[in-house]
């Protein structure tokens, strides 16, 4: 997400300052004549012969920093990073107190992945030009990287107020405050991205996005939609709009009915018609049993009776 964006700026940021960055007295000196070829091959997007003619500049004078700085830029360019922050160090060692150098050793070290360097680059730059609006952008980059989030959200918030035309700045911005959860303000900046280009489909997938993590999924599927008509070969999006139209179908699904439970069958007590019965039956048979038994006794004599 970041790396993908570093060499949109690199023309940007590179002829930000290299109009003018040899100063007088050195016009028509050492090497200024392959410099001069070298801004203009830039400028029409010749990046290996740029290299080759600033690489001249620097043999004919070695002391010169915007002959390093503007290779270096040529080496972003060409996402050559490791070579694009050896001619900044030395640009920065020949003038340390231009923002320019760091600037251009951060983005040379977001190449390379290197936020921590990246970080305190565009912190110098900013000390050095506390105006300078790509300086706050590019170390948002780099507090990106190092899932500074809420640094992020600042820096960006300063890049946009100094320059509110980049579109960068808002949506980077979002993303930093779609990992802190501020759903609301993530959706606020694509908003913004989406009414000053509503052909912005990366805007309205990346809104589509927050939606489905607020679970507002008649929105999500509104924004994948708008997205898939401007670009219907999206494969990454017809896959994002299906998974939303699952969730919002499961989400509007009637409850299952409620199912009745069985009743469970009581156990029959003692007392039941039955058994009455048996105990009445076995009452009678004991009766006669009993009666059975004493049919056959003499009585008693009575001789002995007291009269």
């Amino acid at each position: 997400m970041i790396t993908s964006r570093i060499t949109i700026f690199a023309a940007a940021a590179g002829f930000l300052g290299m109009a003018g960055l040899a100063s007088a007295k050195e016009k028509g000196g050492s090497g200024m004549d392959s410099y001069t070829k070298g801004n203009q091959l830039f400028e029409s997007k010749q990046y290996e012969q740029a290299l080759e003619e600033f690489s001249r500049a620097i043999e004919a004078n070695a002391k010169q920093p915007a002959f390093y700085e503007n290779r270096g830029f040529a080496y972003i360019a060409l996402e050559k990073g490791t070579e694009a922050a050896a001619d900044f160090s030395k640009a920065v060692e020949l003038a340390p107190k231009d923002e320019r150098a760091y600037l251009g050793r951060t983005q040379a070290s977001l190449l390379q992945k290197d936020y921590a360097q990246a970080l305190a680059d565009s912190s110098k730059a900013i000390e050095l030009k506390p105006d300078n609006a790509i300086a706050y952008k590019f170390r948002g980059f780099a507090e990106i990287g190092l899932s500074q989030w809420d640094k992020a959200v600042a820096d960006f918030t300063t890049a946009n107020q100094k320059n509110p035309d980049d579109p960068q700045n808002y949506d980077r911005r979002a993303w930093a405050n779609r990992n802190l959860k501020n759903y609301d303000a993530a959706v606020a900046d694509y908003t913004t991205l989406i009414e000053k280009n509503p052909a912005d489909t990366e805007a309205l997938v990346r809104r589509g996005a927050t939606y489905t993590s607020m679970t507002q999924y008649e929105k999500a599927v509104a924004d994948y939609q708008a997205a898939l008509k401007l670009k219907p070969d999206d494969y990454d999006t017809v896959q994002r709009l299906q998974y939303v139209q699952a969730a919002l179908a499961a989400k509007n699904a009637p409850p299952p009915p409620t199912a009745t439970p069985t009743p469970t069958p009581e156990k029959p007590g003692l007392i039941t018609p039955l058994n009455i019965g048996i105990a009445i039956a076995v009452l009678i048979i004991i009766a006669i049993i009993g009666r059975l038994v004493t049919r056959g006794k003499a009585e008693e004599s009575s001789s002995g009776r007291i009269r």
